[in-house]
Parts: structure tokens; C-alpha cells; sequence
């Protein structure tokens, strides 16, 4: 599903006047979401997942095309994890 596609859903769904609203919405949320986790905080929606910031530890890892090894530097990542509603709607 593409951005356009879930606006059109949201707008269709929560009735909104028109779609301009719906993204402007979606756009409220994905900023909200990013600058929770930004922050260093997690976002826990019941019933759908929960989003959180990891720590990667440094690591070794080899360069595909020459086979050379290199250094890859510890980095922070978001990670998603569903909630028990989602899992059982995918089922």
C-alpha cells in the first residue's frame, strides 16, 4: 500500500471532509511518531504494535562485492514489534 492509498483509506474511514485532511492526518502522526522516537521514547498502540529504539552494538562484517572485512560503527534503529491484535488479523 502506498502513502496515497492510506490516505484514501483514512478519508474514506474516518470521514474527514476531504483528503487534504486525511493527509495532513497521516502527516501528524508519522511527525508525532518520529519525534517520539527521536526522543528516545517508545509509541505503544494496544491491539496494533509498539514502536521503540534500539541500541546495535559495533560489529565486523564483510564487504559483499570484495570480500573485504570492515568495522560497522554501533548505531540507534527503530524496531517494530506487533501486537497481539495484528498478529491475529494476519493469521
Amino acid at each position: 500500500m502506498t502513502k496515497a492509498e492510506l490516505v484514501e483509506k483514512i478519508y474514506a474511514k474516518a470521514s474527514l471532509p476531504t483528503k487534504a485532511k486525511a493527509e495532513e492526518a497521516l502527516e501528524a502522526v508519522v511527525a508525532s511518531l518520529r519525534e517520539a522516537l527521536a526522543a528516545g521514547e517508545s509509541v505503544t498502540f494496544t491491539g496494533f504494535g509498539s514502536f521503540k529504539v534500539v541500541e546495535r552494538a559495533a560489529r565486523k562484517g564483510r564487504n559483499p562485492r570484495t570480500g573485504k572485512e570492515i568495522n560497522i560503527p554501533a548505531s540507534k534503529v527503530a524496531k517494530f514489534t506487533p501486537g497481539k491484535g495484528l498478529k491475529d488479523a494476519i493469521k
